[in-house]
């Protein structure tokens, strides 16, 4: 189930995102505290964020009103206040948490291309004390959940005037593995990440990665939406009645 999960977590990250919306579930089902899940899930992804970075790197970009340090920065701080937050999570608490968090990045997700074909960004960019705090807002939520991160960081790059999708997509794969390595580091410092399962997921991860992609490439991107979608949707309902 865990190699499965894994599997589908690294291709639909590949193509879409929302692979958190599988492995997170399924380490609790396996057995694994609420807590220990989002680290160890977390950790399984990682490599797909570092590939995804790769692969826009003609594209990379750092915004107009802020150096490239100052974007890495913020991420290596909000991610390390995320990861920091998680940990002095009580697994009750967490559990009472997670059906909301799955809620909220299902209806981003489904939202996001809504949201962002209205964002108005003819505006120019924000100013960098506003990017600067939104950055970082965000990448506090990358740290401490991480699931949906990816269109909720596109989302705020539309509203603080960032023009470009290749360029928002290159910058928000960068801060996503950037801010998911610090948090992966301190997770398991902490003692949240259950190895054995962790690398196990990893490995299938990447190989979900590059099938999933290959494949993906024939079918059309609303259809690997809807799968991300109604996954989501599962997940929260079930989270909500257990």
């Amino acid at each position: 189930m865990l190699v499965a999960a894994a599997f589908l977590g690294g291709g639909l990250n590949a193509v879409a995102g929302g692979g958190s919306f599988f492995t997170f579930p399924a380490l609790v089902w396996a057995g694994v505290p609420p807590v220990a899940a989002n680290a160890s899930g977390t950790m399984a992804l990682l490599p797909g964020y570092m590939a995804s970075t790769w692969g826009f790197r003609e594209d990379l970009k750092a915004p107009e009103q802020l150096s490239m340090a100052a974007v890495l920065g913020t991420s290596l701080i909000g991610g390390s206040l995320g990861a920091g937050l998680l940990l002095i999570t009580p697994d009750a608490v967490f559990s009472d948490i997670v059906p909301w968090l799955l809620l909220a990045a299902t209806l981003l997700f489904a939202l996001g291309p809504r949201l962002l074909r209205n964002l108005n960004t003819s505006g120019g960019e924000s100013r960098p004390g506003v990017q600067i705090t939104a950055l970082l807002a965000v990448c506090i939520y990358g740290g401490y959940f991480n699931g949906g991160l990816g269109i909720v960081l596109l989302a705020t790059f539309g509203l603080l005037g960032h023009t470009g999708l290749n360029r928002m997509q290159g910058l928000k794969n960068l801060i996503s593995a950037v801010l998911t390595a610090i948090a992966v580091a301190l997770y398991a410092i902490g003692g949240a990440i259950i190895w054995i399962k962790a690398l196990v997921m990893m490995i299938s991860a990447v190989a979900g990665g590059y099938v999933v992609a290959r494949v993906a490439r024939k079918l059309p991107e609303a259809t690997i939406r809807a799968v991300v979608i109604v996954t989501g949707a599962i997940m929260t309902a079930v989270f909500f009645l257990n």
